[in-house]
């Protein structure tokens, strides 16, 4: 076992990395030895020790216990990976157990759990089906949070569309028909194998396939997906993901009867990974070099096509959003399509979708909000991590606030000009009441009312300031604010598997709050804020070591930004300002309002039409 001291590219954080060089005999044993300390920990630990990092509200933060998990988790993944113990199941039930409790050990509040006792008790009619956006009648017990986050969330902002519910049933039985391993599937895929399809044959199938592939964090991660199933109703093709990166560890199957997971036998599989702009079969390569897609009569085509749309892509790959280049690549059978980005929006500038968008989603500022709801949903282990943090913490308040904050800053210390902006921020705005600097208590002037405040960073200062605050001083209404953050990983570890799925919990967590505070451009912000049906008060990053002013800014949409859309007229190819085409699409807020689109209801539309613009951009006063 070699340790070696490596540096993160991303972060400039100094990591260690294991290598293994021992057989999977060795590897078995120390991996059980391991397992042991570990159990041994869990099991017979400090219970004083526990319920101190439990009554702190933090979690567990131990560096001697992330190492272990770490150390641990990767031996876990090689010795099952490995062809000598391949087909020894019993250790697969051993190595998901692990997993769970490595996730669980840091929002485990030591509570029993009990499926009836734990939904929270609010006397009221739920709707577990969400207004017919999820399909009665599937098997609850592989993915509890399908019916059950409905007892946990305040209900959808909107009801679906009859045609978007419609939309779905008729997607689900394409899915079923289609799905790995069909007998469509299995002739589709035999055009990759032979590497050219033939539309003249009688072997063709009307089943076309757009193959989502990650790019980038867990936030990115979702937004496109979510992106990329979108496309698939709009194109009638059915969506597979790319599933060795533990999407079923974060994840359940949102589909009935048919799997959505690219099947380890897919002939692309080793490629998936590999694809970048410079692909030659990348869409953009593709345009650039004149390559011809079919021939002239359409009766051949090439089987697959790269779609890229990472924030890096090139001019030739952003005709995707075009109505000449839609009509081109739909006919293609597979899409292998890679994007860190959320580019709803530019389909609403796609004539040939618009209709069918209007009627999908009457409301423009509910795409993520509605889809997101209905294919994303936390697989049990996350689940339970969850549910059994939020009953423990945040169920009893009268009020949930979550703090989602991102530092993108390299500067040394940000700390001390964001926590500056963040008081301003929640004070300013009351998220949050005012404090009394000069009395220690008000009890005389207490409502027993209590708000919980979630935060959710990377680090544990922010967390830290706002808890010594609101215990050092009193409120002046007499509220009682409690402070809890679920975990503080340090960086952000890019593929981690247990880093991940703690990052879904707290975004889910952050969902399930009442009013929410976010920084701006943060994917993991816009998952949390969209799932949750709010519209944050978003915090402007600072600039020139100074906390902007104002501090943050209520947002007027619900929806996610896309970043990076192209910015150009299909027809003309001359530079335009997309956001001033149509009314719901508009620049996002927490980009200065000069880039970046984002999709507005008609409250948002309206904010637009009655503010004046500066160099600066809108200020709008929310009363």
């Amino acid at each position: 076992m070699i340790l070696t001291k490596l540096v993160d590219p991303r972060t400039k954080v100094k990591m260690s990395r294991v290598h293994v060089i021992w057989n999977p005999k060795i590897l078995m044993i120390i991996f059980l030895l391991s397992l042991t300390a570990f159990a041994l920990f869990f099991i017979l630990g400090n219970k004083s020790y526990k319920a101190t990092w439990v009554k702190e509200g933090t979690g567990i933060h131990s560096n001697s216990l992330q190492f272990m998990q770490n150390v641990t988790i990767y031996l876990a993944d090689n010795i099952i990976r490995s062809p000598f113990l391949a087909k020894m199941t019993y250790l697969h039930t051993l190595y998901l157990w692990v997993k769970f409790h490595m996730v669980s050990l840091f929002f485990d509040p030591d509570v029993e759990e009990d499926k009836h006792s734990s939904l929270p008790n609010n006397n009221k009619q739920v709707d577990e089906l969400l207004g017919g956006l999820l399909k009665e009648g599937l098997d609850e017990k592989s993915c509890r949070s399908r019916y059950e986050s409905a007892w946990y969330h305040k209900g959808l902002k909107r009801q679906p569309s009859s045609h978007l519910i419609s939309t779905l049933r008729s997607y689900e039985a394409l899915h079923k028909r289609c799905g790995p391993y069909t007998e469509s599937y299995n002739k589709t895929v035999g055009y990759l194998n032979s590497g050219e399809y033939n539309s003249s044959s009688n072997n063709i199938t009307d089943c076309k396939y757009a193959v989502w592939t990650p790019q980038e964090g867990l936030g990115n991660r979702i937004m496109s997906l979510v992106s990329t199933f979108l496309y698939a109703l709009l194109t009638k093709r059915v969506l597979l993901v790319d599933s060795r990166v533990h999407i079923s560890d974060l994840f359940c199957e949102p589909f009935p009867e048919s799997s959505w997971l690219v099947p380890s036998d897919f002939p692309l599989i080793d490629e998936l990974w590999q694809f970048r702009k410079e692909s030659s079969m990348s869409y953009g390569n593709l345009m650039r070099n004149h390559f011809m897609l079919s021939s002239n009569n359409g009766s051949w085509m090439i089987p697959y096509v790269y779609i890229h749309l990472v924030d890096n892509y090139n001019d030739e790959d952003k005709p995707f959003f075009c109505d000449d280049d839609q009509t081109v690549v739909q006919e293609i059978p597979w899409q292998i399509l890679k994007s860190d980005e959320y580019f709803v929006p530019s389909f609403f500038l796609i004539p040939s979708f618009q209709q069918e968008l209007d009627r999908l989603f009457p409301e423009k500022d509910t795409v993520f909000h509605l889809l997101g709801r209905y294919l994303i949903h936390p697989a049990n282990t996350v689940w339970r991590a969850i549910t059994r943090y939020y009953n423990a913490y945040l169920a009893g308040a009268h009020e949930k606030i979550g703090i989602q904050i991102r530092i993108f800053n390299k500067e040394p210390n940000p700390f001390v000009h964001y926590m500056d902006q963040i008081f301003t921020c929640v004070f300013k705005e009351n998220v949050l009441p005012q404090i009394s600097w000069t009395l220690k208590s008000l009890s005389g002037n207490s409502t027993n009312s209590t708000k919980a405040v979630l935060v959710t960073s990377l680090s544990s200062e922010y967390y830290k300031a706002l808890k010594n605050m609101f215990d050092e001083h009193p409120t002046i209404t007499g509220e009682i604010i409690q402070v809890y953050q679920p975990s503080h990983e340090g960086y952000q570890q890019y593929g981690n598997e247990i880093h991940d799925m703690k990052a879904w919990a707290e975004m889910y967590l952050l969902s399930l709050t009442d009013k929410m505070v976010t920084s701006s451009k943060s994917t993991f912000g816009y998952v949390a804020q969209s799932l949750g049906g709010m519209k944050p008060w978003i915090l402007y990053r600072p600039e020139d070591y100074n906390a902007p002013n104002p501090a943050c800014q209520r947002a007027l949409s619900m929806e996610p930004c896309f970043h990076a859309p192209p910015g150009f007229d299909c027809n003309t190819n001359n530079p335009i300002d997309t956001g001033k085409v149509v009314p719901f699409v508009r620049h996002c807020e927490d980009m200065q309002w000069t880039w970046g689109l984002k999709l507005y209801g008609k409250q948002g539309e309206q904010a637009f039409d009655n503010s004046i613009y500066s160099s600066s951009g809108p200020r709008l006063v929310f009363e």
